[in-house]
């Protein structure tokens, strides 16, 4: 019942946005339109790549949900980087990393939690990814305090000199996190004795869908998504201007809860559930991916499209990364958790938006 739902929405939702985008229509409006419409969309490309993964086998099908579960938000930040929206971009990937290490996960444990008591997962596989967030943090740390040392010191060279040292550490930085990446993902996909290796395949159903059914729907959501992401992305200027809110807030809030809601809710489903080692890869392998595979890949699609994406985010992003990842890594620590646990990284998240909110 729910999939025929979220199918109709896909449909409707994405021949609504592009006739308000033909038509010209209220932006506030187009851009609702098209956030409803990716979040359809989002649950059918992950419906159509749960079908196929089932058939290739839990490995292949964990690897494949992880990455094109966050399709949604690269195909958003690749049109964001189009329109020279760098900043925004920056934000999204900022808000899916603490959305999914804080928001998600919180309320996977909360919900779970009140559900089944205490909690038990396995803290080596947890902690796998863990520690791939923590070499992602570093990443972002250097650039940032690079592009500070340089513009504060004493021997400040011209402004481009600058600008192409910032923008050459962030390539090799790109580089490095994609080479772990690959290395990681073939690690999991060889390795016998993998930590936690069949948790990817916890939950899920058997394929209903032929390889071949399942291959098209994903191939026309995805299509269908780019579409609809270029939608929102026109509208998004006349939005922020018509509610009066900063483009940062919605890029640090809002698009990463629109591209990633269907993965959220089984993320929540799955701890609601009891099966926790497949909802914590959910969460916190989500947000790995991101800073691993999806930040230098945009660090690539901005040089091939000419507007150079850097590395270098703002003191609090990079303070909100490290909070996150640091209280993400510490739960992971025992292998068990409980609601309140829950609860307080809920509460993290609320704060951290509280700033944001204000930030201009």
């Amino acid at each position: 019942m729910f999939s025929r739902i979220a199918y109709g929405i896909s449909i409707v939702g994405t021949v609504a946005a592009i006739v308000l985008r033909i038509l010209g229509a209220d932006a506030t409006l187009t851009f609702g339109v098209s956030a409803l419409a990716i979040l359809g969309l989002a649950y059918t490309l992950g419906h159509a790549t749960e079908q196929l993964g089932a058939s290739l086998g839990p490995r292949i099908g964990g690897i494949m949900n992880a990455t094109v579960g966050n399709i949604g938000e690269i195909i958003i930040a690749a049109f964001l980087i189009m329109a020279g929206e760098l900043d925004v971009v920056k934000a999204s990937i900022t808000g899916s990393i603490i959305g999914n290490l804080l928001l998600v996960l919180g309320a996977s444990l909360l919900i779970g939690g009140i559900k089944n008591g205490i909690q038990s997962f396995d803290a080596q596989a947890t902690g796998m990814n863990a520690a791939s967030l923590i070499l992602a943090t570093i990443g972002l740390v250097v650039p940032a305090t690079f592009a500070f040392l340089i513009h504060a010191g004493p021997e400040t060279g011209a402004g481009a000199s600058q600008f192409f040292s910032i923008e050459a550490l962030s390539i090799g930085v790109a580089v490095a996190l994609l080479l772990t990446y690959a290395a990681q993902t073939w690690f999991f996909l060889t390795s016998p004795e993998v930590p936690g290796a069949r948790t990817h395949g916890e939950g899920e159903e058997e394929a209903h869908w032929t390889p071949r059914h399942a291959l098209i729907v994903l191939l026309a959501s995805a299509g269908a998504l780019t579409a609809v992401s270029e939608v929102l992305v026109h509208s998004l200027d006349p939005m922020v201007e018509t509610l009066g809110i900063s483009k940062f807030f919605v890029g640090i809030i809002l698009i990463p809860v629109i591209g990633n809601l269907a993965e959220h809710v089984v993320g929540i489903t799955l701890a609601y559930k009891n099966k926790m080692d497949f909802s914590l890869i959910t969460s916190i392998g989500s947000a790995t991916q991101i800073a691993l595979f999806a930040a230098p890949v945009l660090v690539f699609f901005g040089l091939l499209v000419g507007n150079e994406l850097t590395l270098v985010f703002t003191p609090l992003e990079v303070v909100a990364v490290g909070v996150s990842t640091m209280i993400a890594a510490y739960i992971a620590l025992d292998g068990k958790s409980n609601w309140i646990e829950g609860l307080q990284l809920i509460s993290v998240y609320v704060i951290l938006g509280i700033a944001f909110f204000f930030l201009t």
